[in-house]
C-alpha cells in the first residue's frame, strides 16, 4: 500500500487524510500470467495500481488478430477507462503478461471521494491529461514515424520491456510484422 502512496504523491500530492480513505477501497489482489484485468464487451467498473508486473491493452479485428494498443509497466494505473467514464461495454481487454500484484478498487467509490477530497480529483485530472497526452504522441508516431524511429522511441520509453516479452507483442505495438522488427533490430 505504500507504494501506492509514493506513486500517487508523485503524479500530485495528497493528504494522509485523503489517501486513509483510498486505503479502505483498495484491496490487495495477484494475477497471474494471462489473466484479464478486463474483458470485451462487459462494462468496467474497477480501476487498480498495478504494483508489480506487465499488462497489455489490446483490441481484436473480425479475423481474431490482435493488436497491443498500450503497456502497463509498475508502477501504473490500469482500467477501461472509456468503459468507466461512460458506462458501454469495453472494446479493449487487458491482459497481464508476467505474474502481477494489483492493488484494486471500485472505480464508483473513488468518484465519490472527489466531493470531500478536492487533492484526489485534481491528482485525476492530471492523470487523465496524462493520458490524452500519451495517446496523442502515441498516433502521430505511428502516423509520422518510420519503423525504425518509432522502434527507438519504444524502446526509451520502455527500456526493460523487449527482454520480458514475446517479440510479436512489440511488433504488433509498433504496427509492423514479427518480421520487419526482426530486421530493425539487426540493423541496430
Amino acid at each position: 500500500m505504500e507504494e501506492l502512496h509514493k506513486y500517487l504523491n508523485q503524479i500530485s500530492p495528497i493528504s494522509d487524510k485523503t489517501f486513509s480513505f483510498l486505503a479502505e477501497i483498495f484491496i490487495e489482489k495477484e494475477l497471474r500470467k494471462f489473466d484479464y484485468f478486463c474483458k470485451v464487451g462487459t462494462v468496467a467498473t474497477k480501476i487498480a495500481f498495478l504494483q508489480h508486473g506487465i499488462v497489455r491493452s489490446f483490441y481484436t479485428n473480425r479475423e481474431g488478430k490482435e493488436f497491443n494498443k498500450n503497456f502497463f509497466v509498475a508502477p501504473s494505473i490500469i482500467g477501461a477507462y472509456t468503459s468507466l467514464i461512460t458506462g458501454i461495454p469495453n472494446n479493449l481487454a487487458q491482459q497481464t503478461l508476467t505474474n502481477c500484484k494489483i492493488w484494486e478498487a471500485d472505480y464508483n467509490k473513488i468518484k465519490q471521494l472527489y466531493d470531500t477530497c478536492p487533492d484526489l480529483e485534481r491528482l485525476a485530472r492530471i492523470r487523465a491529461e496524462y493520458y490524452f497526452v500519451e495517446k496523442e504522441i502515441r498516433e502521430v508516431n505511428l502516423v509520422m514515424l518510420e519503423a525504425k524511429e518509432y522502434y527507438k522511441v519504444f524502446q526509451k520509453q520502455y527500456p526493460t520491456l523487449e527482454q520480458q516479452v514475446p517479440q510479436y507483442h512489440i511488433s504488433s505495438f509498433l504496427g509492423i510484422t514479427p518480421t520487419q522488427l526482426s530486421r530493425i533490430r539487426a540493423e541496430s
